[in-house]
């Protein structure tokens, strides 16, 4: 006895039932369907073409359109919606060793100027690794100092902190919070020794690396 709650497998289905089965079948597939694959999952005797243009014509107009793609078909947002489909994609890239140590050296020392990088990090300092630094709007020129040549100074950003998710330098963790987190081993970082007002000149460039998942872009 057949089950009622069952579809009849032998009975061709109305054109509005064969417009719901293939409906369901371009809805759940990955990929744009054939009408001969369409077909193949259909109850024998459905006419599938018609089936197709019926469920386009049903589709115009909205968000969604049933489109042919070449032999096959598929839902496809309507063409003139596409730009809302479209989104800004964020390029993630990785500080070079030499920007690392200046962002670290500029955060915790703040404000610093460029001959006071490089006397911490014990090499000079190109203008490349400045450039992108003040680039990615981490840093800005902070105020000249009153000494001879009255140089510029060097401060991070609130670009800098809202990256970091700080409310400002003073909530920049200590050497002993980022080795409990697994972020710095013992070696010292250029610059920092043991704190942000330590000024230990020393440069451990086998330290970047541990440097590098602290100030990803």
């Amino acid at each position: 006895m057949t089950d009622p709650a069952e579809p009849d497998l032998f009975r061709v289905p109305d054109l509005h039932e064969q417009e719901r089965m293939v409906e369901a079948i371009l809805f759940a597939s990955a990929e744009p369907l054939g009408a001969t694959q369409i077909e193949a999952r259909m109850p024998r005797g459905s006419d599938v073409p018609e089936a197709l243009a019926a469920l386009a014509r049903r589709y115009e107009g909205r968000g969604v359109v049933l489109m042919r793609l070449g032999e096959a078909w598929a839902f496809r947002t309507a063409p003139d919606l596409g730009h809302l489909m479209q989104r800004e994609v964020v390029e993630t890239r990785k500080l070079s060793r030499a920007a690392i140590e200046t962002l670290a050296i500029i955060a915790y020392h703040q404000p610093v100027t460029r001959a006071e990088i490089e006397e911490i990090r014990g090499v000079a300092l190109s203008r490349g690794t400045l450039d992108q630094l003040l680039e990615l709007d981490w840093i800005r020129l902070g105020r000249r100092r009153m000494s001879p040549g009255r140089p510029v100074t060097f401060v991070v950003t609130p670009a800098f902190l809202d990256h970091f998710g700080l409310a400002s330098a003073r909530d920049l963790p200590g050497l002993a919070d980022l080795r409990a987190a697994g972020l710095l081993d013992n070696r010292p970082l250029p610059g920092l020794g043991g704190g942000a007002g330590d000024d230990e000149a020393a440069e451990d460039p086998a330290v970047a690396d541990d440097q590098a998942d602290l100030f990803d872009v």
